[in-house]
């Protein structure tokens, strides 16, 4: 079967990165076709590889979930050879994306305004806690910093609740997605000039760029936004709700929807209440809105509460674990997840791309690689001998894995 392209096919990314928020980066832009060169050090790797029960760093599903789709290259930065392997990787790259901290990769001589010398046309993504300006650059950025100080765990939770952080990496991957979204934006623009760019994003301006609702909120009042829990801050009923055996998600945003939803559950007396009347009147009123949903709602099941009220046209839907997610046949039929083989965990379970593209669809073609797995075959494609590649194989500025002695793995 003849396989299209993804529509980054051609296009080569270095990437410098370790963990999540520029691996992810860069995984989406591999997702798309592009040939992405992880770059890794030696011995000890990404520091995803020791996120794992197992005590063998090849078996870290954390580094297996950010880096499908990318060849290894164990390289030490620090060293001379090292480095220059990175120059000749980058004379010839279209992306390069690092996450130090602002100001490593100049003192390795390894920057922005160092790479641009050798490639005026490169894009070149920084991802880092805070940017690469401002008086916290220097900082260590985690997501749950990133979290904390954008506003999210300020309206994430209940009033009731401590501070509470989003269950997902938000900050790390919309980070990742931002960089990636840079990238792209960055790539087009050097098609008609030939010019490269920097491209500076971080954790804490995408945890920002996540509040844009609240933040108009506040924009426009001047009150500072509060957690409100699973509803929504401008429209009710719109929240998850409890029944018989669970909870449901309802989302009636707006008087058509809220209309069907009475009569749906055979509450039409609630459409002849004034304080329901509107979406103003109920958000008014929501508290005494939800107890009359709550005390109705409990009297059946979430999935004939769901039937009923899908059969009407309000959104609906159950509150999934994510087993349930992974189970559910409209998933399944999507395609929510691949598999790919590993020589060291053997069959692994991956999310697909989120995004279908009818000419150039992207795929997974490859699980994360062993560390330095590809070492060999990409310094070959750089132009470096046999004999010169040994020779830093012996002094450890580069590395393979055992089974690579000889040959690369498939």
């Amino acid at each position: 079967m003849n396989i299209p392209a993804g529509p980054l096919n051609g296009i080569r990314v270095i990437d410098v990165t370790q963990v999540m928020a520029g691996a992810y980066c860069s995984m989406l832009l591999a997702d798309m076709g592009a040939d992405v060169v992880k770059i890794e050090r030696p011995v000890t790797g990404d520091d995803t590889r020791r996120m794992s029960a197992s005590l063998d760093p090849e078996a870290s599903r954390a580094f297996v979930a950010m880096n499908r789709n990318k060849r290894g290259v164990a390289l030490d930065l620090k060293s001379s050879e090292g480095a220059d392997v990175l120059r000749k990787l980058v004379m010839n790259a279209d992306v390069l994306v690092e996450n130090f901290r602002p100001g490593t990769m100049d003192k390795l001589g390894l920057g922005y305004e160092q790479m641009r010398e050798l490639n005026p046309s490169l894009v070149y993504c920084s991802i880092t806690g805070f940017g690469s300006t401002g008086p916290y650059r220097h900082h260590g950025g985690f997501d749950l910093v990133a979290q904390a100080m954008s506003g999210l765990m300020s309206v994430t939770g209940t009033a009731e609740s401590e501070p509470v952080k989003l269950g997902a990496p938000m900050c790390d991957l919309n980070a990742g997605l931002f960089g990636a979204f840079g990238v792209l934006n960055a790539y087009i623009h050097r098609l008609s000039t030939g010019e490269g760019q920097f491209v500076d994003t971080s954790l804490l301006e995408a945890g920002i760029a996540a509040t844009v609702w609240e933040t108009d909120e506040w924009f426009a009042t001047g009150k500072t936004p509060e957690p409100t829990g699973s509803a929504h801050r401008l429209s009710a009923p719109y929240q998850a709700l409890p029944t018989a055996d669970g909870y449901i998600a309802v989302g009636a945003a707006n008087q058509r929807v809220w209309e069907a939803l009475c009569r749906a559950i055979d509450r039409t007396d609630l459409l002849d209440r004034t304080e329901f009347a509107s979406n103003a009147a109920r958000m008014q009123h929501k508290a005494d809105l939800v107890r009359e949903l709550e005390s109705h709602l409990r009297s059946a099941r979430t999935e004939d509460w769901i039937t009923r009220l899908r059969k009407h046209g309000v959104p609906c839907g159950p509150i999934y674990d994510i087993s349930q997610v992974h189970s559910d046949p409209h998933m399944i039929e999507r395609g929510v997840t691949v598999t790919t083989k590993h020589p060291v965990l053997g069959e692994v379970r991956h999310l697909t791309v989120p995004v279908r593209l009818s000419a150039t669809p992207p795929r997974i073609r490859r699980t994360a690689p062993l560390l330095g797995q590809h070492s060999r075959e990409v310094l070959t494609e750089c132009g470096y001998s046999t004999e010169q590649i040994d020779q830093m194989l012996a002094n450890g500025s580069v590395a393979i894995p055992p089974t690579c002695a000889s040959k690369e793995p498939v």
